[in-house]
């Protein structure tokens, strides 16, 4: 349900800095209000199994010969690239960390193709990346996981022992399939939608794309990673309108302590995004970092932060599990459906253009109703497949009369349309039964046939009802 980028160029290798002579001084983050220096950026790469990953090191400025705290930057959806993470990476290196920044593998990464187990295994790639550099103390790397980074950090985290601390940023206690529908519910919410578009998008949608394939990863359980977490975890929120944050702290703050770990701290940020920029609402991010977010990081990492949970925000709304599609109403048969439906109105459609270039009387019971019959489904279903596709890619629903969208009223009025032609069509094939040629009867059949798909599967779709 997020917007796509391309990568970027990939810089030049920078030269390995060499290691320091003698026995390196640890040093820990910065605490809040100190004096800290101007931050370093070096290019590096590393391998995760057979896959070469591209990134950042950012480090603090003339600090030679200390170890400083280590932490790699795990990436929220999407092929993303370190630059999105530079502010971050930046932040925190002022602060104190020597920070890794990577570009998200595209081997085996996409919408419909993702593993969570590979990801992780990047991420512990990166760890041992930070460990081999003279300025990182290796009893201090820990792991940033962003968004669907909070899914992925845990497993890695559960895996390595060289893992020592981790950072949770907006991360789900829920499925991402959950999730999703939660999320686009707020982001339609926002936009000023009511009706039954409310239900389509989130619920209907995700509930078909998970079905059909194209959420991967959609069912993944976080709970059971979280359980085997026993490092120290600090879990931050702001005004979260992605993941859940009131059903998302519960969830990981019981899943850590049931699993025995008793280093748990979770905080909230009040006018801030998903991603902890400012935010006056959550929705629109700002250019910076909310105040106090990397100074309670490092703090915390450096043991003076407090260790107690925050008071749980509100949560306007809760998430629910989604059902399975049941089979009949099953992606690969609603595909089917949808195929043959259009095939049908536009066969019906092209029959009578032709009868009308060759000149040719309608035969009796086959007069104008079919026509708009088949004219107003056929441009319901094609609107409908372009429409879904633009909301759920970019997020926004056009243009709006009162709280219902312009688009979605346009469909729903043209399936009421095709409720009144298929009444109109019944009805004149009966007066006229008698005298009507059999091979018309045999087109107004299909079209009677595929017409008693179109009008469940709208009302499955939500266009008929308000």
């Amino acid at each position: 349900m997020r917007t796509w980028w391309a990568m970027c160029l990939i810089a030049a290798l920078a030269a390995v800095a060499t290691t320091a002579s003698g026995a390196a001084a640890v040093a820990g983050p910065a605490r809040a209000g100190q004096d800290i220096e101007p931050s370093i950026e070096q290019s590096v790469e590393f391998r995760s199994g057979d896959v070469t990953l591209h990134g950042t090191v950012t480090a603090p400025a003339g600090t030679a010969g200390q170890r400083r705290p280590g932490i790699v930057l795990v990436h929220g959806s999407g092929p993303e690239t370190r630059a999105k993470y530079r502010a971050e990476a930046q932040a925190m290196a002022r602060s104190g960390f020597v920070v890794l920044s990577y570009d998200k593998r595209t081997a085996g990464y996409s919408l419909t193709q993702r593993s969570y187990d590979r990801l992780a295994d990047d991420a512990l790639a990166g760890v041992r990346l930070l460990n081999g550099r003279a300025d990182v103390d290796p009893g201090k790397v820990g792991l940033w996981g962003f968004s669907e980074g909070g899914w992925v950090v845990p497993l890695a985290a559960s895996r390595s022992a060289q893992v020592s601390y981790v950072v949770l940023v907006g991360a789900s206690g829920v499925s991402p399939a959950r999730e999703s529908a939660w999320a686009l519910g707020n982001t339609l919410r926002h936009e000023g939608v009511a009706g039954s578009l409310l239900r389509t998008v989130p619920v209907t949608g995700t509930r078909f794309l998970t079905d059909a394939g194209l959420l991967s990863e959609a069912d993944h359980d976080p709970l059971p990673a979280l359980r085997r977490v026993h490092q120290p975890v600090l879990a931050l929120w702001g005004d979260d309108h992605k993941s859940p944050p009131a059903e998302s702290a519960v969830a990981i703050g019981k899943a850590l302590r049931d699993g025995g770990n008793t280093d748990v701290t979770i905080r909230f940020f009040p006018h801030a995004d998903h991603k902890l920029h400012t935010s006056s609402d959550g929705f629109q991010r700002g250019e910076h970092l909310t105040p106090g977010y990397v100074d309670t990081m490092a703090s915390w990492v450096a043991g003076h932060g407090h260790r107690t949970d925050d008071a749980l925000p509100h949560q306007a709304r809760r998430s629910h599990d989604l059902a399975p599609l049941p089979t009949y109403e099953a992606s690969a048969a609603q595909a089917a459906a949808f195929v043959l439906m259009a095939v049908s109105f536009a066969a019906y459609l092209l029959t009578e253009l032709v009868r009308r270039l060759r000149s040719r009387p309608c035969a009796p019971g086959a007069g104008r109703a079919p026509r708009w019959l088949a004219a107003a489904e056929l441009a319901t279903l094609l609107g409908f497949l372009g429409y879904f596709g633009f909301v759920t890619m970019t997020l926004t629903t056009g243009p709006m009369l009162g709280n219902r969208p312009v688009c979605w009223l346009v469909l729903q009025f043209l399936t009421a349309g095709a409720a009144v032609a298929a009444v109109a069509t019944v009805v004149g094939w009966w007066r006229a039964r008698a005298s009507v040629p059999g091979r018309t009867h045999a087109r107004l059949g299909v079209l009677g046939l595929t017409s008693a798909l179109f009008f469940p599967w709208a009302l499955f779709w939500g266009l008929m009802t308000p």
